[in-house]
């Protein structure tokens, strides 16, 4: 079972920036991919940043050169630095963890997501 606690989000001026943290806890052997999705009203769930545990980090177009993924793998911590936000970034971002369990599966967890809203 993986908790994972999230916090950062709130509301910015256009122009700003948000950091957002994730952490992992709970029963595993390791993590193998963090990352953060959002969620816009009326849209699907996107993939906005993963990392993996190799150093490998995707990014969605729409935020390439504004924002950044981190990971504290001593924490199992992942952050999402967002600058130079846009109104169009106004979201529910949710952070998804994949681990590797006891058992030598795999297992997805999602956050409980943070509201990001940027007013322009």
């Amino acid at each position: 079972q993986v908790q994972l606690a999230e916090s950062g989000g709130g509301l910015v001026q256009a122009g700003g920036s948000l950091r957002l943290s994730c952490g992992a806890s709970g029963s595993f052997r390791r993590v193998s991919v963090m990352g953060w999705y959002r969620q816009a009203p009326g849209k699907q769930r996107e993939l906005v940043a993963s990392i993996t545990r190799g150093g490998i980090i995707n990014y969605a177009d729409s935020v390439k050169g504004r924002f950044i993924i981190a990971v504290d793998g001593a924490k199992d911590t992942v952050y999402l630095q967002m600058n130079s936000l846009k109104p169009e970034d106004t979201a529910v971002y949710y952070c998804n963890v994949e681990v590797v369990t006891i058992d030598y599966t795999r297992e997805r967890s999602w956050g409980q997501g943070t509201q990001v809203t940027v007013s322009s």
